[in-house]
């Protein structure tokens, strides 16, 4: 397999003077598994033109181990590739179009490159499940990993003391806030607490400090007294293993815990800024500002009978999760779902709201998102976005377990490529494994996990209480009814269902 570098992922960030963590990541999986490196010879040749010279020597050393893509395809006489990406005004424009092209005519088999403008290229060309950002690469190639090499960092509960505070994550954190050392010396003192992602070398991939609050927020404009959870350091380096929406994920049940309704943050908004584009799909919303500058992002976990009304199902589930609608005209579908895909989708649960002290320091990552994927082979038909979805482990656990909400359904798909751009990021089925499930079309369904059930229904008490006959073998839809009864019994928190 070969890949095409885009030289400029090496100056991404500020420090181009230093290999992003990502980025090297990702050059040792590519080792690890056998993948030729190039780079364009286009590319090289731009870094040669940089005045900058001190810039342009750097640039050329990084890149210098790797070969160039001998004899590459020119886009200069294929008018309907043109025609798609438009005619280039710009001399890095030129550069773009060839590395591009080069993916369109399969000189090589994806080009990683962090460029919007070739992203978006590549949406329009209909390659962008193969020209891949950093972090889509990462979580793409893991699957090609030998277990055996698969070694995950550690997240896991700390005390802010035990952070080394010239670990270099800290850096930029550092030149945000002149104040944060001596912030970071105070909360220690304190014995506040915080989550940490630590990478094999004992370095900080990803940090959570939190804190609960009660006060005022003297920000413009005020907000008033109220109680919060207050996110005051959340930032992930280390990315492809969806930490951030780990975090988000525990925030929110640790809120739930501690009965807080409210959960903020503050954050220098950026062009192209990927905090606030994933806290946005889980109901931040940008309320006031700071003196210094920042932005106060505020979510809340359930919302006024006045601010749900002309919501649909799904903009409830977004807007106020883990709320979700759970009305009359919401339909209800149980999904059975074997134990060892169970266990891959759900790796949190336990029967109960999960702890992180429960797993000795130590998570797997993969399984801990918000959105997952399922996939099947059910001819149910009449499943759609804002649904309701609850999972029944078969086999030995034999009990209604979890609940979300749908997104999406995908019907009838029968491209492994096509299904794998589709739950790229939400779930850990390998090419392999979506390739021997495909001898019959398959059902994707895209969904929000909420909440695990704090009484798992066992089919004992299902079939005794007539919410089935017989235990579930395909996809099946329950009377509204039912459902009531099912919500009664597994002991869902009510402060978060909207009728």
């Amino acid at each position: 397999m070969r890949v095409l570098l885009d030289t400029n992922i090496f100056i991404y960030r500020e420090d181009y003077n230093i290999l992003s963590p990502n980025l090297s990541d990702l050059l040792k999986l590519f080792s690890a598994i056998k993948i030729e490196i190039l780079v364009h010879p286009d590319s090289v040749d731009e870094i040669n033109r940089d005045k900058n010279e001190e810039r342009k020597r750097i640039m050329l050393s990084k890149i210098e181990a790797y070969p160039q893509l001998e004899s590459p395809p020119d886009p200069i006489s294929d008018h309907l590739f043109l025609k798609v990406v438009g005619s280039p005004s710009k001399a890095n424009e030129f550069v773009d179009n060839k590395m591009l092209y080069a993916v369109y005519k399969n000189a090589v088999d994806f080009l990683i490159t962090e460029d919007k403008g070739i992203l978006g290229k590549a949406l329009k060309l209909g390659i962008k499940n193969r020209v891949l950002s950093i972090e889509e690469a990462l979580e793409h190639f893991r699957e090609y990993i030998p277990k055996n090499l698969d070694t995950l960092p550690a997240l896991r509960e700390e005390y802010v003391y035990n952070l080394n505070l010239k670990d270099p994550f800290f850096d930029s954190l550092k030149r945000e806030y002149p104040n944060f050392e001596q912030w970071f010396i105070k909360i220690s003192r304190e014995g506040r607490k915080c989550l940490v992602y630590l990478m094999d070398n004992g370095r900080i991939g990803a940090l959570l400090i939190y804190k609960i609050e009660e006060e005022p927020i003297a920000s413009f404009p005020p907000l008033p007294k109220e109680r919060r959870l207050k996110l005051c350091t959340f930032k992930v380096e280390y990315e492809g293993y969806k930490i951030g929406e780990f975090f988000l994920k525990w925030s929110v049940q640790f809120s739930v815990k501690n009965n807080i309704n409210t959960i903020y943050l503050t954050h220098f908004t950026r062009e192209n800024d990927k905090l606030v584009e994933l806290i946005s799909d889980y109901g931040f919303k940008r309320q006031a500002k700071l003196l210094m500058g920042e932005d106060v992002y505020v979510k809340k976990l359930s919302p006024e009978n006045k601010q749900r009304q002309g919501m649909t199902p799904l903009q409830i589930a977004k807007e106020y999760y883990p709320t979700f609608c759970d009305g009359y005209d919401v339909r209800k579908f149980i999904i059975p779902i074997l134990p060892k895909y169970h266990n891959r989708l759900f790796t949190d649960f336990t029967g109960r709201q999960p702890e992180i002290q429960e797993y000795g320091g130590q998570l797997i990552i993969e399984g801990n998102t918000i959105r997952k994927a399922y996939l099947c082979h059910s001819n149910v038909k009449d499943m759609s976005k804002g649904d309701i979805v609850i999972f029944y482990c078969s086999k030995d656990l034999q009990k209604l377990t979890t609940l979300g909400t749908i997104e999406d359904v995908h019907y009838r798909e029968k491209n492994v490529s096509r299904i794998k751009e589709l739950i790229e990021k939400r779930t850990v089925y390998t090419i392999e494994e979506i390739g021997k499930m495909l001898k019959k079309p398959l059902t994707v369904i895209l969904f929000k996990f909420h909440f695990h059930f704090p009484n798992p229904i066992s089919l004992k008490d299902m079939k005794r209480y007539n919410i089935v006959s017989t235990a579930p073998r395909t996809i099946l839809k329950i009377p509204h009814k039912r459902y009531l009864l099912i919500k009664k019994m597994c002991g869902i928190d009510e402060r978060y269902t909207v009728d």
